[in-house]
């Protein structure tokens, strides 16, 4: 028997309630019913107390460790930034930079983004796939981009971007079960060679 997955979505969002963090569990449920996972949500806003000042790794409380090693530990990640000035949020380039640049290797990364109309729905394929691509992730085919007028209530309301979501989540499925973790054995060439 295999081990559920271990999904694990980060929110860039600075508010709660945040619409990124909205999207982000909404493609989490997605996901959860149809594969047999362990969801987990990091929600950036609740720890950038204590990112603020941080240069080094070594300089965070365990709390921020355990988000940073789940994130590197994920099976699959689902990103979800609101878009802030035309990119993803400082906060959220800030908790990757403390990524090891190996850690996501071929790891599955559905991407997500919110804003506050349409004109900023290519912030997936111009500032979240390049950041990714540094980290030789799997960035999956479909993004998913919602705005504000998506949202209602604190859930996702909009047919349209429910309908989107769910055919991401379909295109991501077969990525899901490859095997997808080079890394080591990457590793153990080199140090054979």
């Amino acid at each position: 028997m295999t081990r559920p997955l271990r999904i694990v979505a980060v929110s860039g969002g600075l508010q709660r309630p945040s619409r990124a963090a909205t999207l982000a569990e909404h493609l989490l449920d997605l996901i959860g019913e149809d594969v047999a996972c362990e969801p987990h949500l990091v929600e950036l806003g609740e720890l950038a107390p204590q990112l603020a000042g941080a240069l080094w790794r070594s300089q965070l409380p365990d709390s921020v460790e355990r988000q940073l090693v789940a994130v590197e530990q994920a099976d699959v990640l689902v990103v979800a930034t609101p878009v802030y000035r035309g990119s993803y949020t400082g906060l959220f380039k800030h908790f990757f930079d403390f990524i090891h640049q190996d850690a996501l290797v071929d790891t599955p990364i559905l991407l997500a983004a919110t804003g506050g109309s349409e004109r900023h729905a290519l912030v997936i394929d111009h500032q979240l796939r390049p950041l990714f691509s540094f980290f030789q992730a799997r960035t999956l085919p479909l993004g998913v981009y919602a705005t504000d007028r998506d949202f209602a209530e604190g859930r996702v309301h909009n047919e349209a971007l429910i309908q989107r979501a769910r055919l991401a989540v379909q295109r991501a499925l077969p990525l899901l079960a490859l095997p997808h973790r080079a890394a080591p054995a990457i590793a153990e060439t080199a140090a054979i060679l």
